[in-house]
């Protein structure tokens, strides 16, 4: 076994022996959104490198601490990418903190979630015990799919260590169009276009400009160009960037800012604040002053929930109420990898 995994296995344990909660630590760049007030550190970024990557199998294993930009730079000298657009907030992001954060960019209404190109993880529980879900092929999985709840649940059910996903091709070409629209036709006219065969790959509305990315063949692209109009947008990579990484306007409001989920038709929520939509309608960013019982009240008659991304108390976050059988699952699942909830306390609703 490698050294510094089992430096990092007797650390969990000696914490999980004393009842010791732990944060753990790899970039630190979602810092801002969600961090564990724990009197001990586990810090994952050194546990780095490619343990397996064969590009014909479309299929990457990396260790968790890997800096996001190493893995892309690997993935684009082979024309390929990860799917789900991750954002990286920050040149420290690693993979295991994008997984775990669950977060996804543009691209994920129309490629999938992060969670929808985990083929397997490796694990430290609460009890610091080395444990392997799922594995690196794309034809894997049998039952319940253990690996894929590492993502998203914030270090709270494991520790990643290594991570193997699934990943893409490279587009072989790309372009982007923008009409001026009011919202609610801006959103008519994404889910309209969310249900044709279009090579769709991202959607965006904010300040009166809708704009899609269209990702494909050449000629595909250059039919759907025909079908849709619009004009096409100069240095639209750029834009994709700074709405992946939220450096766009709207995101940089000293306000708090709050991520919505909702259905993709659901009409204009009539809140104030800088507002941005993605994912054909279905994911609503906006900056405002109103009350977190407001904000998740908006989005729960659309269908969804809400939660304070920026500007709030990172460890003391405002997640959406679960309800009584998802909270008791949710405990179940904690009381199972982590019987003594060392594992980043608080993060989570319930745990």
């Amino acid at each position: 076994m490698n050294i510094l995994l089992q430096s990092l296995m007797d650390q969990v344990r000696s914490a999980h022996d004393a009842a010791i909660p732990l944060t753990i630590q790899g970039g630190g760049s979602k810092g801002f959104w969600v961090k564990a007030e724990a009197p001990q550190t586990l810090n994952i970024k050194p546990y780095t490198g490619v343990v397996d990557y064969e590009p014909s199998e479309l299929v990457i294993t990396v260790r968790a601490g890997t800096p996001l930009s190493e893995v892309e730079n690997l993935l684009a000298a082979n024309n390929q990418m990860l799917g789900f657009e991750p954002p990286h907030y920050a040149p420290t992001a690693t993979l295991g903190g994008a997984v775990a954060s669950g977060l996804s960019g543009p691209r994920r209404a129309n490629a999938g979630s992060v969670r929808d190109f985990v083929l397997g993880a490796r694990i430290m529980d609460g009890q610091g015990r080395d444990l392997s879900f799922g594995g690196r092929v794309i034809k894997n999985v049998a039952g319940f799919d253990v690996s894929r709840l590492m993502a998203g649940a914030l270090g709270t059910l494991g520790v990643l260590t290594e991570v193997s996903l699934k990943v893409i091709p490279r587009p072989q070409f790309e372009t982007t169009l923008e009409w001026a629209l009011p919202e609610a036709a801006a959103i008519i006219r994404m889910n309209e276009w969310g249900g044709q065969p279009l090579p769709v790959s991202a959607t965006s509305f904010y300040n009166g400009q809708l704009r899609v990315r269209l990702s494909g063949a050449e000629v595909s692209v250059r039919s759907a160009m025909r079908q849709l109009g619009g004009e096409v947008v100069n240095e639209a990579d750029a834009w994709w960037l700074s709405v992946r990484e939220q450096s766009a306007p709207c995101f940089t409001s000293a306000r708090p800012l709050w991520r919505l989920s909702v259905r993709s038709t659901a009409t204009p929520l009539g809140l104030s604040g800088a507002s941005l939509i993605e994912w054909g309608g279905a994911l609503r960013w906006i900056a405002s002053d109103h009350a977190p019982a407001q904000i998740q009240k908006a989005a729960q008659d659309m269908g969804g929930h809400a939660l304070q991304f920026r500007n709030g108390h990172p460890a003391r976050p405002h997640f959406a109420p679960l309800n009584p059988v998802l909270a008791q699952l949710n405990q179940r699942l904690k009381q199972s990898f982590d019987p003594k909830g060392i594992l980043n306390p608080g993060l989570m609703a319930g745990f």
